[in-house]
């Protein structure tokens, strides 16, 4: 039970990070922050993927679709003027 959620907490994280890295301009998030995008985007990701190719719409993306959906994340936060971006 353990695992699993170390699991997602590191893919959030790494996710998060990377989607960090690749949307311009400063984010000011968090640890926990960055972890809730990553794993928030693994969702986005699988949704997109849902609407486009069809299968499960409630489920967790692969590597790409989750940096995918959590730039998308990011770039949403942001376009609603958040100044902390999310």
């Amino acid at each position: 039970m353990l695992i699993p959620i170390i699991g997602w907490i590191v893919f959030g994280l790494i996710v998060g990070a990377i989607a960090r890295l690749l949307y311009p301009g400063r984010q000011d998030l968090g640890f926990v922050k960055t972890i809730l995008l990553g794993v928030v985007g693994s969702f986005v990701g699988g949704f997109l993927a849902f609407l486009l190719f069809g299968g499960s719409a409630m489920q967790a993306s692969g590597w790409i679709g989750s940096i995918v959906g959590a730039v998308l994340v990011l770039a949403i936060a942001a376009r609603w003027g958040s100044p902390r971006a999310v």
